[in-house]
């Protein structure tokens, strides 16, 4: 078989029954590292330019990241010329820091420290891979070759930083491919560059520790972390940072994990661009934070410029499932989904802490309405319609005409199959409920009641050709009914009525709706006037109107 699992063998994981992670709550946000310019941008197909990377570089500042990663200088040309203009130009505000990653190779380190000449701090990020499939297959190496290429890079970092004593250093060490790398070799490799640059004696170090390919599920990804946390020495003195890749899908739970396990920073990228299947997306592990209460440290409310920029800079489109991002991410179409968000929203007040269904975030947060939100096809109900009513022309239906008109609605979506917008539901509405038959329209009424009994006049028609139908009963509505059973001959019952004051903003003031019984056939109408006597009326009369009028056409056939 071509498609065969058994020349795969499963991960081995970390025996950690003591393990502590599990029982952790992440309640701050940890140190965060957007490498969006050097991992992402070496993903790309066509790799930015360098005004792409100043436009995106100033976004990430805007957005509130203190870390930047922002090239690989020593590896190319256009990586080293756009540090040079970061610096030269002055664009890099005080509190932010760049970064820069070189291998542990003596001439690109000098090449890295040459392209942050007069800056006024700086990460500089070196790294060599550590796995066993590396060591035995790329480098042929053995642990102890490993460990001395990571010692000497670690030398010549050192002294370079001291022969550039204006800029504040702050050191960082990657063992590549982290996680395909025996853990007592890691801890080796990691102890033996702490040692070279000493953290207690006051040098800043960070130690990375990149799932440079994800071979593991998160919770073994968090062992691991956790099992260096406990044995890296100086840990007091240090960072431990985490930098995950999504090739299981499971980069943003493995951060998340590896912060519960002790990592004080993450690195990833806007959107998860990156290699493969990408890297861990800092938009989605923020706005976790977020959704639980949590300062990100990070300022996402602008989401549309952000998408705007990463699309344009990368030329990936954004996926419209993608969290928290995606166009249609806080969107609705299922009928029960809309009927449980418009209860809530209904409920929810201002003071409140966030409680709706279906949105864990409120999506205005993130610079997106509610004209989002609910979205109607033919997988939609009675409750998404009626929010759209309300949302977009302030129209609230009684139940019956709710579950009704979602019919229409419905019938509509499944004939054209696609979505139905707020303008056509309102022009079926229309259609089907509001506009009043030829012969039917209100021209004008007079009431009078006596005792118990109300009389009325009601002047139906057009402007130029009207006439007048009088009847008597217990109210305005019964009076009418009188009248129109006399002029049509059929027996006629209102089976439901119900009028209601509409809000500000709306042209009309009122709105009333009816379902009638013309010799037990169904009829509604909806009416909307300045008053609601006058809804009322219309309402009953276009009713009847449109059974009369069906009527009259089958006789006539």
């Amino acid at each position: 078989m071509a498609f065969d699992h058994r020349k795969y063998q499963p991960f081995t994981p970390v025996q950690r029954p003591q393990r502590r992670w599990p029982e952790q709550v992440i309640r701050t946000a940890p140190h965060w590292c957007a490498v969006d310019l050097r991992d992402g941008n070496q993903a790309l197909v066509k790799p930015m330019t360098v005004a792409q990377k100043m436009r995106l570089f100033d976004l990430l500042v805007k957005v509130g990241f203190k870390e930047i990663e922002v090239g690989f200088p020593a590896a190319s040309q256009p990586d080293f010329d756009f540090v040079r203009a970061l610096i030269e130009q002055d664009r890099i505000p005080a509190d932010v820091t760049i970064q820069v990653l070189t291998q542990a190779r003596d001439e690109l380190i000098a090449r890295s420290f040459e392209s942050l000449k007069g800056a006024r701090r700086a990460v500089m990020h070196l790294y060599n891979s550590t796995s066993r499939t590396q060591r035995e297959k790329v480098f042929r190496m053995d642990v102890a070759g490993i460990r001395d290429i990571a010692v000497r890079g670690a030398e010549c970092v050192a002294r370079h930083a001291a022969q550039q004593p204006d800029t504040q250093w702050v050191f960082q060490y990657s063992p590549e491919s982290f996680t395909g790398t025996e853990l007592d070799v890691a801890v080796d490799v990691v102890n033996a560059v702490v040692n070279v640059w000493q953290p207690a004696k006051g040098q800043p170090v960070i130690i990375n520790l990149p799932a440079t390919v994800e071979v593991s599920t998160p919770n073994v990804f968090a062992d691991m972390v956790e099992h260096m946390n406990d044995h890296i020495i100086q840990r007091e003195h240090l960072q431990i940072s985490v930098h995950t890749h999504n090739d299981r899908g499971c980069a943003v739970a493995a951060a998340e994990l590896a912060v519960m396990a002790g990592a004080d920073r993450v690195e990833g990228t806007l959107m998860g661009n990156g290699e493969r299947t990408g890297n861990m997306d800092l938009v989605t592990m923020a706005m976790n934070l977020y959704s639980q209460g949590v300062d990100p440290k990070v300022d996402f409310s602008g989401m549309r410029e952000i998408i705007e920029t990463v699309e344009a800079v990368t030329e990936i489109s954004t996926h419209p499932r993608h969290p928290y991002a995606g166009e249609l991410v806080f969107t609705a179409f299922s009928g029960s989904h809309q009927d449980a968000i418009r209860k809530c929203l209904v409920l929810q007040q201002p003071d409140e802490k966030w409680d709706v269904a279906y949105l864990p975030i409120d999506p205005r947060d993130l610079g997106r309405r509610y004209e989002e939100v609910v979205r109607i096809n033919s997988q939609s109900g009675k409750g998404g319609v009626l929010h759209v009513l309300e949302r977009d022309y302030g129209i609230t239906l009684p139940r019956w005409l709710q579950i009704e008109f979602s019919r229409v609605v419905q019938r509509q979506a499944e004939e054209q199959a696609g979505e139905i917008d707020g303008a056509a539901i309102h022009a079926l509405f229309e259609q089907h409920y509001l506009a009043s038959p030829k012969g039917w329209e209100l021209q004008g009424y007079d009431v009078h009641r006596e005792g118990d009994v109300v009389r009325a006049s009601v002047r139906i028609g057009t402007s130029a050709v009207a006439e007048s139908l009088e009847g008597e009963g217990k109210g305005v509505v019964d009076a009418l009914v009188a009248a129109l059973m006399a002029r049509t001959g059929r027996r006629i019952t209102v089976e439901s009525f119900d009028e209601m004051a509409l809000s500000e903003g709306t042209q009309a003031s009122a709105m009333a709706c009816v379902r009638v019984l013309i010799d037990d056939e169904p009829a509604s109408a909806a009416a909307l006037a300045d008053d609601t006597t006058s809804a009322t009326l219309q309402a009953v009369l276009s009713a009847v109107g449109h059974r009369q009028g069906s009527a009259e056409v089958r006789a006539s056939a």
